[in-house]
């Protein structure tokens, strides 16, 4: 088999990983069968077999198969494909603006949708860098180190879901964000030396941003208010609020008055306790000058 012959082989199984349905997302299961169902009829319209299409198109019949049957999630370039091989006019390619949600898992969706939505979010990190700011090899080398390890195919598929959370950056009129990381955190190289300096300068340009306030808790903090974890709250436009943390109310999201106003409050004396933003970013740009 030539070079040529190897680069146009159809795409099967273990050319897509990490594009499973997850049978637990209703959801995403309905979206996917119907998606399956449309181009299955409209490739048997136009008198295709299933054989033929996946040629036309280049993925393998076998994965033709699951996506019409609903047990794969089709990537953009197989709707496109199949829109044009079909004649549909735009109408499969269409489909991708909820196929793309579904390859996300049910939880990260939830989260995804409520930071889109809010125009003011808090963030107490004490392990990890806060998730809307990592880079993508950080992302991949924090989730990929987890144990029980998860496939490489399921990293990619969080990694992607991670990064797409990060799309409230762009947003217009811009939400106004708010990180407290931990020194401890911000020492520890993840993924390498370079991966390391890469996420510590996406820290210095997210922090310049006018909309965020970024700082860091130093280990020489004689009071911590933080030591019952994470804390997150999201504040909407029409006055609502989100708010959860891991050491209150079992860790779940909570809009009841009385846990928003003690989750406020203890963000907000963590963030009277760590670093201005000005002497974090300064920390950060010593961090770096020393990786």
């Amino acid at each position: 088999m030539s070079v040529d012959d190897e680069a146009v082989q159809p795409k099967d199984e273990t050319d897509e990983p990490g594009w499973e349905v997850d049978p637990d997302d209703d959801w995403g299961v309905a979206v996917i069968a119907t998606v399956g169902r449309q181009l299955k009829l409209r490739r048997e319209s136009v008198g295709l077999r299933a054989c033929e299409f996946g040629k036309a198109v280049g993925y393998s019949e076998d994965m033709v198969y699951k996506i019409e049957g609903g047990k794969r999630i089709p990537r953009q370039d197989f709707l496109n494909k199949a829109d044009e091989v079909l004649g549909a006019d735009g109408l499969i390619a269409a489909t991708w603006e909820d196929v793309k949600k579904v390859r996300y898992p049910k939880k990260v969706r939830a989260l995804a949708k409520l930071e889109a939505e809010a125009v003011e979010i808090g963030v107490y990190e004490c392990n990890i860098i806060a998730g809307l700011l990592q880079t993508p090899e950080h992302a991949r080398a924090v989730i990929g180190a987890a144990q029980p390890p998860y496939s490489p195919g399921d990293v990619e598929r969080m990694v992607a879901a991670r990064l797409a959370r990060q799309s409230i950056f762009e947003r217009d009129p811009a939400p106004a964000l708010s990180f407290v990381l931990e020194e401890g955190v911000l020492r520890r190289p993840i993924g390498g030396t370079m991966a390391w300096r890469q996420q510590l300068e996406r820290l210095l340009e997210a922090g310049r941003l006018h909309n965020v306030v970024l700082q860091v808790m130093p280990t020489n903090c004689a009071t911590h208010s933080g030591m019952d974890g994470r804390i997150e709250m999201l504040k909407f436009a029409d006055g609502r609020a989100v708010g959860r943390s891991d050491g209150a109310f079992n860790g779940r999201p909570t809009s009841e008055l009385k846990h928003l106003r003690i989750l406020e409050l203890r963000y907000g004396t963590i963030r009277a306790q760590a670093l201005s933003p000005g002497e974090s970013l300064a920390f950060i740009e010593l961090l770096l000058g020393e990786t």
